[in-house]
């Protein structure tokens, strides 16, 4: 079993996986928004998860990020995004995944989203005290 620190460790990885497709499908205009969405969920996701983790914080399986960045206060942790940024995420937590709602998509700011992300991981970065790649 991995310890606490590790398994930050192992999510932080992979959130910064999910800013590269951001990142990659950004300027792609064909990119549907949905998954440039859900990647930038998922990134902040794991993100706020890999600082939970790191802390000792036992979280459910969630794609909640309210609920997560409720967890981060009540362990006394600053939250990196504020609620009009994480408003932007929670729609592709669940509902644009696993929901066909053709036409009910909301716009998405693909640089906006970026920056979200980023944000979250530079964030969760300097909590974990590692390098920024």
């Amino acid at each position: 079993m991995n310890s606490p620190r590790e398994h930050a460790l192992a999510l932080l990885a992979r959130a910064r996986d999910d800013l590269y497709v951001v990142r990659r499908l950004c300027g792609d205009p064909d990119a549907p928004g949905w998954v440039l969405g859900f990647h930038a969920q998922q990134g902040v996701e794991k993100a706020l998860k890999a600082v939970l983790s790191a802390a000792g914080v036992e979280y459910p399986r969630t794609h909640n990020l309210v609920m997560l960045a409720e967890l981060l206060r009540g362990a006394s942790s600053p939250v990196p995004l504020d609620a009009d940024d994480l408003g932007v995420l929670v729609p592709f937590g669940v509902a644009l995944r696993y929901e066909v709602g053709l036409g009910d998509e909301p716009p998405v700011d693909a640089d906006r989203l970026e920056a979200v992300v980023s944000q979250a991981i530079d964030w969760a970065t300097g909590r974990l005290g590692e390098s920024r790649d």
